[in-house]
């Protein structure tokens, strides 16, 4: 056997997350964030590669894992406690009151169908 390894890239997930090993709420692969207007100030290395990448529009934390090369696992951790402590938001869904009525709908429907 070799003896344990001596990468200094290799950095522990442990260590990108504080110490956390679970996320602080349900954050999913396929949840939306995008970066609120906070300062980055405080924040650890690795939260600031995702808030900065979030900064550019909406993305699914899928989307950040795999442009920031990091374990889906450890983004997840990231991105919770981004949202907690105010740095990312997760963009609101449409409540029922703002979705079109049936009655449009069957309109749009009707008129798609005439035109195939």
């Amino acid at each position: 056997m070799s003896g344990p390894r001596r990468d200094p890239d290799v950095v522990r997930p442990y260590v990108r997350t504080g110490g956390r090993s679970r996320p602080s709420r349900d954050v999913r692969l396929e949840s939306l964030v995008i970066a609120a207007p906070a300062p980055v100030q405080g924040l650890e290395p690795d939260a600031r590669r995702v808030f900065a990448l979030c900064r550019g529009g909406v993305m699914a934390v899928a989307e950040i894992a795999a442009a920031l090369e990091l374990p889906p696992s450890v983004v997840r951790i990231l991105v919770s406690g981004l949202i907690d402590s105010g740095h990312l938001a997760a963009p609101t869904r449409r409540s029922r009151a703002d979705a079109p009525s049936i009655e449009l709908l069957k309109e749009v429907l009707h008129g798609l169908r005439s035109i195939a």
